[in-house]
């Protein structure tokens, strides 16, 4: 299991009538986050791919001290994601559609898999991978309490739909932050079943800057291990 076993469409905003009674809060919440929503897949329609530095901070439970790292992620549609842990140890992640290899260096492994068979640790990946697609996979709601986003920004929750998935059976919800003005997603925040909180936190992103098809095709070293992933299966 990696470190990201710790831890990617939307509704159009119907317009009230003149006339209409005044929308309760719940309502205007609701309203709120379906016009984020619509936002953030007018942005990523319009990607083609997209660059950017992460952080992630992942509090276990049970543990006092949440577990830090950070790396780079690099996405092309369609379908491809890079995503390469630096610091504390190097891993990299390659996904095409829903083929999955996870490089360990260190050990001298590659990990092969499909995205939705496996653990909850993927769905960062998946919500990137279709950001233009969240009312697919989710339930979209308004995340309680008063605090918003940088900009005043109403921050959405999504609670999955499909729970037969490995990939989101543990998943309780998931919390979205974008950037003001662009929408490109700043935070994701993923609450697990049993306790476990992780956030990711994106910066520095760069939109479109023609990223090359090499740069997501892994080619393992010869002296490399590959393993196939595990098939989990639940009640």
């Amino acid at each position: 299991m990696t470190r990201l076993a710790a831890g990617y469409g939307l509704c159009l905003l119907l317009a009230v009538p003149l006339w209409a009674a005044e929308p309760s809060f719940d309502d205007r919440a609701q309203q709120d986050v379906h016009a984020v929503v619509k936002q953030i897949q007018a942005r990523y329609e319009k990607t083609k791919d997209l660059q950017a530095d992460f952080t992630q901070k992942t509090r276990i439970e049970g543990f006092e001290r949440p577990v830090t790292s950070s790396g780079k992620v690099y996405i092309k549609k369609p379908g491809r994601l890079r995503w390469d842990y630096l610091d504390p140890a190097n891993e990299e992640i390659y996904v095409n559609h829903d083929d999955v290899k996870v490089y360990v260096p260190e050990h001298k492994q590659v990990l092969v898999g499909k995205l939705t068979q496996m653990a909850a640790s993927k769905a960062p990946l998946e919500l990137l991978q279709g950001a233009a697609k969240l009312e697919e996979s989710f339930e979209v709601e308004p995340t309680p309490g008063k605090e918003r986003g940088v900009g005043g920004i109403r921050r959405i929750t999504l609670i999955p739909k499909a729970k037969e998935q490995e990939s989101t059976r543990s998943l309780q919800r998931i919390v979205v932050e974008v950037f003001p003005k662009t929408y490109f997603i700043r935070t994701v925040t993923l609450h697990e079943i049993n306790g476990n909180v992780a956030t990711f936190e994106f910066s520095d992103l760069k939109p479109n800057v023609g990223l090359g098809n090499e740069l997501f095709d892994f080619k393992a070293p010869p002296d490399v291990e590959i393993v196939k992933a595990p098939v989990l299966s639940g009640s």
